[in-house]
């Protein structure tokens, strides 16, 4: 492994550390007001599918259904495994934008489909990741930390800093995946995303909110992972 490039991965690991970490400003409460608002110009049936679809994915994602888990990466240094992380991410960000554009111009059931298709992207994306890292997915460990990596990504920032200190501290984490809060969960990635996707669901602009969203959300995601894993890695656990 490149020395230069392990003291690059470690100081951006030291700054995303402080992002997440960083208490919400003014900005983020007036989003959350802002988010109220649109949340009760939708129509609760449009919620209810929503929310629905997600509890059951949610679930799906826990007990190993649907999800095909690749080979983990093996012997390979960081710098190389990050270069492929880079290289998958890129190709989820395009995805995912495509999809949103094309949802964001369909409607409020257009638009709201696009909710689950954007999840089980995202997860897939953390599932690559962490074969690139060298892990193997289909290992209930793997998979809850999996699910705390989106946790850490999708989450209000009190919950996002619970999350963070389970992670990092030995034995705050769930033991089982039947131990795992998949409630909380769903709830958390709701409340944190509503804002954006929900103006993908206003006409006219929909469209080319849909993809600027779903871009910036896998974008996050990915940042997110990449730094999950070199916090494992370097704290070697």
């Amino acid at each position: 492994m490149s020395e230069v490039y392990e003291v690059q991965a470690r100081a951006e690991l030291a700054a995303w550390k402080r992002k997440i970490l960083k208490k919400p400003g003014v900005l983020g409460e007036a989003a959350r007001a802002v988010q109220g608002r649109i949340n009760r110009a939708i129509p609760e049936k449009v919620h209810a599918v929503i929310t629905g679809v997600i509890e059951q994915m949610t679930r799906g994602i826990m007990t190993g259904s649907d999800i095909t888990t690749p080979e983990p990466l093996i012997g390979a240094g960081l710098e190389e495994r990050e270069a492929r992380v880079r290289e998958k991410i890129a190709l989820y960000r395009t995805t995912a934008a495509a999809e949103g554009g094309v949802a964001g111009a369909g409607g409020f059931l257009r638009a709201a489909v696009d909710f689950p298709a954007l999840i089980g992207l995202k997860i897939k994306l953390l599932f690559d990741i962490a074969a690139l890292y060298g892990h193997y997915g289909e290992r209930p460990a793997e998979r809850l930390y999996i699910l705390q990596i989106f946790q850490l990504a999708f989450s209000s920032p009190g919950h996002r800093h619970a999350i963070y200190d389970a992670m990092t501290r030995t034995g705050s984490t769930p033991v089982s995946l039947e131990d795992f809060d998949w409630r909380k969960f769903q709830q958390e990635y709701r409340d944190h995303i509503d804002l954006a996707k929900l103006a993908q669901l206003i006409p006219v602009i929909g469209a080319p909110v849909g993809a600027i969203v779903n871009f910036a959300l896998v974008d996050k995601l990915g940042e997110t992972a990449m730094n999950a894993y070199r916090m494992r890695r370097f704290e070697g656990r």
